[in-house]
């Protein structure tokens, strides 16, 4: 339905805003508490982008919130600078560069360390606020007097003095805070940010320099909130000080959680449900204190039967009725799975990314030690172009190890790896996989939240658009010749049909296919395929096989696995690994009758 009224949201938001301040004061809002829920609302826009899209939980946002606030107080009360909008713009762009610096230093971790370093960050600036910076910002006393703006008509001025004029301002400004945030999570960055949330290893090793996607989300939360915090201070003809208290990220972060992460309108439905019930309880029940103990609970309890908040839950709610009525309707168009891979051609057909002649992938003298554990040693290995060669070795000879570093998922401890004549030994996994190295995983590696579309889309829009592009406000589909990337890939794979279905759906055997997929939806030069047959029963192992066939024509593959029958049936040369070292290396039948070879394996020649 979206996208056929790719507006609907905006619209259904504009009818909402207008209506507001008719509706809600019948249900007991007070017209400031309305004005400070658009504020809290906004702020909320850019750490849904942050926490909501790509998984980053910020205790921080105070610190660029007050940043915001501060500059565009003091810019209008000390300096008397005369355009109160323009100061609160400048205010946003301090609060953006400070989170460029910010993010440079609390990305360099991730998880609960990316966490506290956000923390201190917070602690940092109130103390810098309320100490080394007190003439500036006031200190404990804020900075009071800011001016409300005017508006110049030309026929008549428009003064926003009053809590409704100033209801029409805030509105405006939340508006546009939501359109621009739509149009980035529609994006290609967009699409980008939900998968680093979901699983980041995967989105670099498909071509994303994930690092620099974490920073432009960072920046765009640092935005917004300096944006409201200018706008906090207009709003009240003040700017507090506890702006950059630790206490207001805390509470954005509850509000988030109590409305629905990644929803973009669950920070001003949890502002409206928090500053409701805070005005409530201290101003109709006169609970004083107490009143942050009882929204505790509540926020105890939404977490509890609402995990994904109230937004969430009625997206979740609205899936499942229609999902019951398509059902009721037509239950015979369920999907089913495919029965075989399809012997189609994919569109974005695989390319040389450069003129080099020679061998496509050459190691030399290839090692990798573990502190004392040596997993590979002094290993030479050449793929020729267009070749297909097998991997096999015993549990533990060290083949997965050997993937990453011809991956560049892992550093050698020695030796070089050239790929088409250049030098990639110590690259990262991304740019590598932009020259057009790939792999897939021997552990599904998938974007378990997307449907199988989008994630296939993540890892066309890698070899499309580059390993970093800002095009924030460009959707999806209308990057070239993406819809026909996807969809040959996918018809490669035997998945279309099951397109629109989310990846937790999916059969063992599907995502094993799925995983495939992803790494030749970039349409690589050389694909590494780590155990493709790994778990499988017969049924899917015959199917996938035949889909490394199909994917065969006109590719360079290495193929790594234990179905010995398989990688004899499909490889022209085999390299056999054994405790971390080349043990033998020639045809299907040399290998076979090698003796190193079968006595390697228990069981000997049977077993080969």
């Amino acid at each position: 339905m979206l996208r056929r009224r790719p507006f609907l949201i905006e619209a259904l938001t504009a009818i909402g805003l207008i209506a507001a301040p008719f509706v809600l004061p019948y249900l007991g809002f007070a017209p400031t508490t309305i004005n400070r829920i658009l504020v809290w609302g906004l702020f909320g826009l850019g750490f849904d982008i942050l926490f909501g899209f790509t998984g980053l939980l910020s205790f921080g946002q105070s610190a660029f919130y007050g940043t915001g606030g501060m500059v565009a107080a003091y810019l209008l009360t000390v300096v008397s600078f005369p355009h109160v909008m323009t100061a609160v713009l400048i205010g946003t762009l301090a609060a953006a560069a400070v989170g460029y610096l910010i993010g440079l230093i609390a990305l360099r971790r991730t998880g609960i360390y990316f966490a506290m370093i956000t923390v201190a960050i917070a602690e940092v600036f109130y103390f810098v606020e309320f100490n080394p910076l007190s003439r500036f910002t006031g200190g404990e006393n804020g900075l009071p007097g800011v001016p409300t703006p005017t508006l110049y008509l030309g026929f008549t001025t428009v003064q926003f003095n009053t809590d409704w004029s100033m209801y029409a301002l805030l509105a405006f400004w939340y508006f546009v805070g939501l359109v621009l945030a739509l149009r980035i999570v529609r994006s290609p960055v967009g699409a980008v940010l939900s998968a680093i949330r979901d699983n980041p290893l995967r989105a670099a090793a498909v071509g994303h320099n994930i690092h620099s996607y974490k920073l432009t989300a960072f920046v765009i939360a640092a935005a917004y909130a300096g944006f409201a915090g200018g706008l906090l201070g207009v709003m009240q003809g003040f700017m507090p000080p506890d702006a950059f208290t630790f206490d207001t990220s805390g509470q954005l972060v509850m509000q988030t959680a109590i409305g629905g992460a990644g929803t973009l309108f669950g920070p001003l439905v949890g502002a409206t449900v928090w500053l409701y019930l805070s005005d409530f309880f201290q101003t109709t029940l006169h609970i004083g204190a107490t009143w942050k103990l009882v929204l505790g609970i509540v926020f105890v309890l939404l977490v509890c039967f609402l995990r994904r908040g109230i937004v969430g839950g009625l997206q979740d709610l609205a899936a499942r009725f229609t999902a019951t009525a398509r059902e009721a309707v037509a239950p015979e168009e369920a999907p089913v799975l495919a029965d075989a891979a399809p012997d189609a051609e994919i569109d974005a057909p695989p390319h040389r990314r450069g003129g080099y002649s020679g061998p496509i992938l050459e190691a030399r003298g290839l090692s990798k030690s573990f502190g004392g554990i040596v997993a590979n040693r002094n290993i030479d290995f050449t793929v020729e172009d267009g070749e297909l060669r097998g991997i096999i070795g015993p549990n533990g000879a060290g083949k997965s190890t050997f993937f990453k570093m011809l991956t560049c998922e892992l550093p050698p401890t020695a030796g070089r790896i050239r790929f088409e004549g250049r030098d990639i030994t110590g690259m990262d996994i991304a740019a590598v996989c932009q020259l057009g190295l790939t792999k897939s995983y021997q552990v599904n590696q998938l974007f378990t939240r997307l449907t199988v579309r989008e994630n296939v889309v993540i890892a066309a829009l890698a070899e499309r658009r580059g390993i970093f592009s800002l095009d924030l406000l460009r959707r999806v589909d209308r990057v070239a010749g993406l819809d026909s990337q996807v969809a040959g890939t996918l018809a490669l794979v035997g998945l279309s049909a099951r397109a629109g279905t989310r990846v937790a759906e999916l059969a063992y055997g599907e995502k094993r296919r799925l995983e495939i997929a992803l790494a030749l939806a970039s349409s690589p030069s050389l694909l590494l395929l780590d155990e493709p047959l790994a778990g499988m029963s017969p049924r899917e192992r015959a199917e996938t096989v035949q889909l490394l066939k199909n994917i065969r024509r006109g590719r360079t593959l290495v193929v790594v696995d234990h179905d010995m029958d398989a990688v004899f049936g499909l490889a022209e040369r085999i390299t056999v690994l054994h405790e971390g070292a080349v043990l033998a290396e020639g045809t299907p039948a040399e290998i076979q009758a090698n003796s190193q070879v079968q006595e390697a394996y228990l069981g000997g020649v049977a077993a080969l």
